[in-house]
């Protein structure tokens, strides 16, 4: 059974790791089929895409677009994309915009909160100065002591309703899809439970989703608890979706389960790679 990992990230956003490295580590793992899915940007594609057949893996060209739909900030992964897509790169860069002062007003926040120096610190870990994000935020504040690990963080300080809580708004759901589709790719939902939706809105989601052009959603991700996984399985077959499988890596250490530990898909779903090889 092939080992197949469809959400990652390096440090072309906010993962540690350069993208060649990231290979390594999934390689190292035991991945078979690796897609570097970066936030909002395909910068790292070409040297992922080398280093991952160096590696002796199959390679999947993603990215992972950010959404607001329902007053929530949702991801969108595109898989198989064609990296240079004129219209995908335009959306990309447009998405990207603000990242920056959205990131100043919360170094603000957390000033006012009793955390100074927050924006400069969040710098120091910030490789691509556009695709500063709040992950960036809570590796500063557990390196500061603030916190210990960085889902510590978001819980006290980067969440809604939190102190260092900046809303932004993102591109639309249409918008992800058509970029994604037109560049000759996949869309899919990632980590569906880890959005505060009732049930309801989360049904109003699949369907537009579904309308739109969207084919699948992440069943077993790292960013899933693994009673979520038959869940999200029996959702996937209910809607018509095709699964997806991956870490949301971002650094070693930092993931809830790790290339090496994430489980295969249930039974009796369609891997969204079923007819790719």
């Amino acid at each position: 059974m092939l080992k197949v990992d469809l959400h990652c990230h390096s440090n072309v956003s906010d993962g540690v790791l350069a993208p060649a490295a990231v290979a390594k580590y999934a390689r190292n793992a035991g991945v078979d089929v690796w897609a570097l899915t970066d936030h909002d940007e395909v910068g790292g594609t070409a040297i992922a895409r080398q280093a991952a057949l160096e590696q002796g893996m199959r390679f999947v060209a993603g990215v992972e677009i950010s959404i607001t739909w329902g007053g929530e900030t949702v991801h969108i992964v595109g898989l198989q994309i064609d990296e240079n897509n004129p219209a995908l790169l335009a959306g990309l860069a447009a998405t990207r915009e603000g990242r920056d002062a959205r990131g100043r007003e919360i170094g603000v926040q957390l000033a006012k909160a009793g955390i100074p120096g927050a924006y400069e610190g969040a710098l120091e870990f910030v490789d691509n100065p556009a695709l500063m994000s709040r992950t960036h935020f809570a590796r500063f504040l557990v390196q500061q002591g603030y916190c210990a690990n960085t889902p510590e963080v978001f819980r006290k300080y980067l969440s809604e309703g939190k102190p260092g809580y900046v809303p932004h708004r993102w591109a639309s759901l249409q918008d992800a899809i058509g970029w994604i589709v037109g560049a000759g790719g996949v869309a899919v939902i990632a980590h569906p439970g880890r959005y505060r939706f009732t049930p309801l809105q989360q049904g109003v989601l699949f369907d537009e989703f579904k309308q739109l052009g969207g084919t699948a959603i992440e069943v077993v991700t790292g960013s899933h608890t693994p009673d979520q996984y038959p869940v999200y399985a029996q959702l996937a077959n209910a809607y018509g979706f095709l699964a997806s499988r991956g870490t949301d890596f971002h650094a070693p250490g930092e993931a809830r389960v790790d290339f090496a530990a994430l489980p295969p898909l249930p039974p009796h779903v369609t891997p969204v790679w079923h007819d790719w090889f």
